[in-house]
């Protein structure tokens, strides 16, 4: 109670000291810091840094330890993000990326491996840097003729790497630097941690343009997963050798037409460009996950993923007020084999007790849930920023998601509730976020409870 009422006074502070000084426009911030290499700048390098810090207020569930003692309820605060982004355009043709950064880092894990105890040797301490992306892509076909000068209608590039061309949705290649939710759902990932690292997979991909449709598609090498199976039980990850899996994602943009030099999705233009994308994707990983029957029989299944998005940021208003409307709505199809599911909680810092006799979350301790598994998944979140004659500095932006979850491995679908709202000091540069999360808690496969959690965001973003 006492973190929520700080949540409260922290809006009307904030509401109160930027409310006497002129209104700020929304800033374009996706250039990042740029360093031009020759006259004309058509080469470069630019750099990308971003931090998400998170405070949090979390209903943990039942029979949770966090640390050695029991705790219903945790407040704690962590690094969620800290990334950078370089990239080169050293010819008309060809363009370089890394990015590196830690993930997940709170007081409690997440630290560099090895480190263990308390003290200068907590497990909460020195994460490691590691690569998310490592590429290099050719332009065969590029935006602009470097002949001619004129724009191409039809574009073809070819890259190879660590990559983030993924296929089956928008979300799947989402940018995590101007999401509109304080995070991306989880779902969007299905490989996550899995036979991918963050997201990446090592492989060929290529993308472009033919007129007002956008298409990327890659074939990549998963990584090994050998999860063992149970027999009578749910399909696991456990692809042994895996063999080369498959993505695509093409949409139609009707209006504006978005940028695709790097694969990074836009959440939310906060108004700067008048969008309207329908799309559709897909994901084939042949033997992706075992099961043993109840006479123990070793099944093989495909992972078998499909989806279908729809995406809108329109300016609305008029250009005195500067309002806009983002939404996004998918429908996920997901096919892992039999009873296959995954839970999992971000930045959980719960551990299962061992001595709780109550009723127990089965997707386990902390904040996890259930993120996917076979079955079906409706996504969709949407909002609004408002008039910029309301707040003098800070531009607001409430907003809001809803997901139905229809998994196979449990008796009832899940409904999951996300609302908050952005805080816009300079665009995507500078904002905070608040967003309360509401999710059902699952035993013997039925919901016996709910549980959420209150997060504030600190971003920097250059």
């Amino acid at each position: 109670m006492k973190v929520r009422r700080c949540f409260v006074v922290f809006i009307l502070f904030f509401k109160v000291s930027f409310s006497q000084t002129p209104s700020k426009p929304v800033t374009d911030n996706s250039q990042g810091l740029k360093v031009n290499l020759n006259q004309d700048g058509s080469k470069f390098l630019r750099f990308v840094i971003w931090n998400q810090i998170w405070a949090r207020s979390i209903q943990n569930n039942p029979g949770t330890l966090v640390g050695s003692e029991a705790a219903r309820r945790t407040f704690d605060i962590g690094a969620r993000r800290i990334r950078t982004i370089a990239y080169a355009q050293l010819s008309p043709r060809y363009l370089i990326l890394t990015h590196i950064g830690i993930n997940n880092q709170t007081f409690i894990n997440n630290g560099s491996a090895g480190n263990s105890g308390t003290g200068a040797n907590g497990a909460g301490k020195k994460p490691q840097i590691f690569y998310h992306d490592v590429w290099n892509e050719y332009a065969i076909i590029p935006a602009k003729d470097p002949g001619t000068g004129k724009q191409n209608k039809f574009t073809n590039f070819i890259g190879a790497g660590l990559h983030y061309w993924n296929g089956l949705s928008r979300q799947n290649s989402a940018s995590t630097s101007n999401l509109l939710m304080i995070d991306a759902p989880g779902f969007n990932w299905p490989t996550l941690e899995m036979s991918d690292q963050l997201t990446r997979q090592f492989g060929i991909y290529t993308k472009g343009v033919l007129g007002k449709i956008h298409y990327q598609a890659c074939i990549n090498k998963p990584f090994a997963t050998s999860n063992t199976p149970v027999a009578g039980g749910p399909a696991v990850d456990n692809n042994g050798n895996s063999k080369a899996s498959l993505g695509g994602y093409f949409d139609y943009q009707f209006l504006d037409q978005e940028s695709n030099i790097l694969p990074f999705k836009v959440g939310t233009y906060l108004g700067t460009k008048k969008v309207f994308n329908i799309g559709a994707g897909f994901l084939s990983d042949k033997d992706g996950t075992k099961s043993l029957t109840t006479n123990n029989e070793l099944k093989k299944h495909d992972i078998k993923i499909y989806c279908v998005d729809a995406f809108a940021d329109l300016p609305v208003g008029g250009k005195a007020s500067k309002m806009s409307l983002t939404a996004l709505t998918s429908f996920y199809n997901y096919n892992y084999g039999p009873n296959y599911i995954r839970a999992s909680g971000t930045m959980n810092t719960g551990v299962v007790d061992p001595g709780f006799t109550g009723v127990k979350a089965q997707e386990g301790a902390g904040n996890a849930r259930y993120v996917l598994g076979t079955g079906k998944i409706w996504y969709t979140q949407a909002g609004f920023l408002l008039p910029q004659q309301i707040s003098k500095k800070v531009r607001i932006q409430p907003m809001a998601a809803y997901t139905v979850k229809n998994l196979e491995a449990l008796d009832e679908s899940g409904s999951y509730y996300d609302i908050g709202s952005n805080f816009y000091i300079d665009g995507h540069n500078a904002k905070i976020t608040i967003q309360y999360s509401d999710r059902p808690l699952y035993n013997n496969n039925k919901i016996f409870e709910r549980a959420g959690e209150w997060i504030m965001q600190f971003q920097i973003y250059l």
